[in-house]
């Protein structure tokens, strides 16, 4: 039996993929702000630029071209964000940052909805077994439709889908806050870079299409649970305690795929975005791994844990100008500094010498990482896909590379 929300790890570790120009790195640098990792937002293609499109090409062509790795706080947990490349040039970029998550935001734009790449990148999620999320951006723009990119949504990439809240809009079209489906209340979002979030109590006019679109969201619901099920066929009501675990439980399960409107660069949107991060994607311990064992070829289940014998997946390397740096996944137990560690595939012994959380382009020196973390290792000759262990000859496994594009 699977935790309930109250138990489970206060971790989560997620990519933010999305077709280029879907808004994509324009939402991590709101997370960013929000989260209070950083006081002044960049623009893609601003003076500053943006936080994690720290590479002097990228801040040149206002794309992101290579991952990026942080980690924010979202009321008591801890969220390793990466924020990956939309081009198709960059595929296997996405393909090395997957491997080491348990979650992904795909961003869709609001006028364009399903695009090429978006297709590529749910193949991508689907190999990797990944729960989702999927936030509807831009929904601002002249000729933004949520309704339409959820049919196309459904219909061409997750038949699961389901929205979880609506845009709200003015008189004159404006989008000027959100309609939370769950709780039944309208938020609007206040103050500096609409940081405060206010909730309120539905219009009269708000009332009969949200009660349309929250009777959709149980009917999909109904389907994975008996409770919810029987309150339909009674026309009882059905509560937000009851409502959320079951859909956590199937976004887990990769059965259903809430879905979340907004528009990061008007700031509307983003922090419920945050808070279906936290409430419906899994801990690290939710999503345990399989390794083989590379002397007899026996498929072993890591349980997750930080007491097991160390498992630590290097999903990226890099060169920088203090040497290599290696991006690790921690998979199961603990690697701290000074500790030896074997390379599972080369069976090299190494020591662990500076080990860094990374934020973007800058980095803290710690002196521990346990297993759900993900951090930087300075120092270690190895290749992408290498395992570090205690001694045990494990491998996670090749990494997917796409085929070329001409």
């Amino acid at each position: 039996m699977r935790p309930q929300p109250h138990e489970a790890t206060p971790l989560r570790n997620i990519g933010i993929s999305a077709h280029i120009d879907a808004g994509k790195t324009t939402l991590s640098e709101r997370i960013l702000f929000y989260a209070g990792k950083i006081h002044r937002i960049g623009e893609v293609r601003g003076d500053v630029g943006a936080t994690m499109d720290s590479h002097e090409l990228e801040r040149e062509r206002g794309i992101t071209i290579r991952s990026a790795a942080t980690q924010v706080r979202w009321g008591d947990h801890a969220i390793n964000l990466i924020d990956t490349p939309g081009h198709v040039d960059f595929t296997i970029e996405v393909e090395r940052a997957l491997s080491a998550l348990d979650g992904v935001v795909l961003v869709l734009c609001g006028v364009a909805g399903v695009q090429p790449q978006t297709l590529t990148i749910d193949r991508q999620i689907r190999r990797h077994e990944l729960p989702r999320l999927v936030f509807i951006n831009k929904l601002d723009r002249p000729g933004a439709d949520a309704e339409a990119v959820l049919a196309d949504l459904r219909a061409r990439v997750d038949p699961g889908a389901v929205l979880v809240n609506l845009p709200r809009f003015d008189d004159q079209g404006r989008l000027v806050g959100i309609v939370d489906l769950i709780d039944r209340r309208l938020l609007t979002f206040e103050g500096e870079r609409g940081a405060i979030v206010r909730g309120q109590p539905l219009p009269d006019e708000l009332r009969g299409p949200t009660e349309g679109a929250r009777e959709r969201l149980l009917e999909a619901l109904a389907d994975h649970s008996d409770a919810i099920m029987a309150s339909l066929v009674d026309g009882v009501e059905v509560s937000a305690e009851e409502i959320i675990p079951v859909l956590r439980k199937a976004t887990i399960e990769r059965q259903l795929t809430p879905v979340l409107c907004g528009s990061a660069h008007l700031e509307i949107g983003v922090q419920p975005l945050l808070d279906a991060v936290v409430r419906y994607l899994p801990a690290p311990a939710e999503r345990p791994r399989t390794v083989v064992d590379v002397a007899t070829g026996e498929a072993l289940h890591l349980d997750g844990g930080a007491a097991g014998p160390l498992c630590a997946h290097a999903f990226k390397v890099d060169a920088g100008s203090f040497g290599q740096l290696t991006y690790l996944r921690i998979l199961q137990g603990r690697l701290t500094r000074g500790q030896r560690v074997t390379n599972a595939r080369s069976g090299q012994r190494i020591k662990v010498g500076r080990l860094v959380r990374i934020h973007a382009s800058s980095m803290e020196e710690i002196e521990v990482a346990e297993a759900g973390d993900i951090v930087g290792l300075f120092g270690v000759e190895c290749v992408h896909g290498d395992t570090f262990t205690e001694g045990a000859r494990w491998s996670v496994g090749a990494l997917h590379v796409p085929e070329p594009v001409m």
